[in-house]
């Protein structure tokens, strides 16, 4: 390259830059910071039945005013339903909830299917059909993570014979996420170690860990050393939060900054999503408890 072409190069990318800066103080700062949230190796989300906005449009810029990347939707609950009570089904409503989503520049980080702490995922007739819902909802919306709880009728702490089962129909289902491109995180209150065999006997790229952290706090295990011992590529998302109490920067019980440096260490990125914490002098506080709790947790990962 001679002089003239590249002194021409520094012109043309100096004068980019200083009519990006105009466009920018003009008209687009806000576009650039959502940018560059997008871009972060550690998103903030909440869930919408946390925030009792349960698969309700209003969870969007109930979220954005909390402060959070994305949100988790639920996918309604089972009771003595064939499926989820769920109006995601409807191509209609899907689109409704992308607009929104889209509107406030968030994220639709995964779909939760929560009535599974209430219904056993070992024992419940129909399991293939709810989670086959549940990836059929995922495809049309382009969300790549499903949250499915074990649930206490499925406790495999307390009901350890529920494991063959429990991993009978974790192989019924994996193929169908394998073939839809997307993943089935559970949650259980097994340690790390055993939740690693289940993982590892089950076989599949598309079945991982949903790590929560109030697991591990509840059975007094260590969160780091838990989340060392599942391993970068078997956990697919963290629900960031203890059980209610207080807010996370005052928890003694979970420090954040040694989390970070663990995951950082793991070379893992992904979705932080807030799922309690809330302080018990108001926990239907919303905007005060998740405000606060996605404040802390973004001043710890985002901080870089």
């Amino acid at each position: 390259m001679n002089n003239s072409q590249s002194s021409r190069r520094r012109f043309l990318a100096q004068t980019a830059i200083a009519t990006t800066g105009v466009a920018l103080s003009q008209n687009s700062w806000a576009a650039f910071f959502a940018s560059a949230a997008k871009s972060q190796r550690y998103k903030v989300a909440v869930v919408d039945l946390m925030i009792l906005k349960r698969q309700k449009l209003g969870a969007f810029q109930l979220s954005k005013e909390v402060g959070a990347d994305g949100v988790e939707v639920d996918m309604g609950g089972l009771g003595n339903r064939e499926t989820f009570d769920s109006q995601l089904a409807n191509p209609e409503i899907r689109k409704q909830f992308l607009d929104k989503a889209k509107e406030f520049n968030l994220d639709i980080c995964s779909l939760g299917m929560t009535g599974f702490f209430a219904q056993s995922f070992a024992k419940r007739d129909g399991v293939d059909r709810m989670v086959q819902d549940c990836i059929d909802t995922m495809k049309a919306m382009n969300v790549k993570v499903a949250f499915l709880p074990l649930g206490v009728n499925s406790d495999l702490s307390k009901n350890p014979e529920l494991r063959p089962v429990v991993i009978e129909r974790l192989k019924m289902i994996a193929p169908k996420a394998e073939q839809a491109g997307v993943v089935i995180g559970i949650e259980t209150s097994l340690s790390a170690t055993d939740e690693a065999k289940l993982l590892d006997e089950v076989g599949s790229k598309a079945i991982k860990s949903y790590f929560n952290f109030a697991n591990a706090l509840d059975n007094g295990r260590d969160v780091s050393e838990e989340l060392k011992i599942l391993g970068k590529k078997r956990i697919c998302q963290i629900h960031c939060s203890n059980t209610d109490g207080v807010w996370l920067q005052n928890d003694p019980e979970i420090d954040l900054k040694k989390v970070k440096k663990t995951l950082d260490k793991m070379k893992w990125e992904g979705w932080l999503v807030i799922e309690r914490s809330r302080d018990v002098k108001d926990p239907r506080n919303v905007k005060w408890n998740f405000s606060a709790n996605t404040a802390y947790v973004k001043s710890v990962f985002q901080n870089d």
